[in-house]
């Protein structure tokens, strides 16, 4: 089965730059990973400099898939398929799978990225949160791992362990 994680959190709450680190450090061990990007926003361009599908494959993805409400990466529209069946169809040469967004992910394990203390907590919200990144001292235990949003080399050395890759990367 693939390894699929998603990277959740309220808008500019740093799930980018998050990501981008993780990736980083697992494509520095050796892992063939592809990022999914699930945005609200419609006529985008898709690898401009500067935007976040940019800075995923500069963080050395190997797969970037962007799904737009009106488009994919593809030029195909978007036809609702889910974060797990995108995974399956369209990055099956890879050893992981990260998503940004997709909060409604079934059965999808969830990472959420948190700066903001005015918005709702995500994980009392959304199911399969196993991870908070936060800077911030949250008033509740969130009851899973957490980490500090500067710990993308941590974050990942939990992934590995939590997806037991260790020696299973097809490069």
């Amino acid at each position: 089965m693939l390894p699929i994680i998603t990277f959740i959190g309220w808008h500019n709450s740093g799930k980018t730059t998050l990501v981008t680190k993780v990736v980083a450090h697992l494509k520095q061990r050796g892992y063939r990973v592809a990022v999914i990007k699930s945005t609200k926003e419609q006529g985008i361009s898709f690898g401009a400099p500067g935007t976040d599908t940019a800075r995923h494959r500069q963080s050395g993805a190997d797969t970037v898939l962007l799904v737009a409400p009106d488009q994919m990466t593809m030029i195909t529209e978007n036809k609702g398929k889910s974060l797990v069946d995108l995974a399956r169809r369209f990055c099956f040469d890879v050893d992981i799978v990260i998503g940004e967004g997709f909060k409604g992910a079934d059965g999808v394990p969830k990472i959420e990225v948190r700066r903001e203390t005015d918005q709702p907590l995500l994980w009392e919200q959304v199911q399969g949160v196993i991870v908070v990144a936060t800077d911030l001292v949250l008033p509740d235990d969130p009851g899973c791992a957490l980490f500090r949003l500067d710990q993308g080399m941590e974050i990942a050395d939990f992934i590995e362990k939590y997806f037991r890759l260790d020696g299973l990367t097809t490069v």
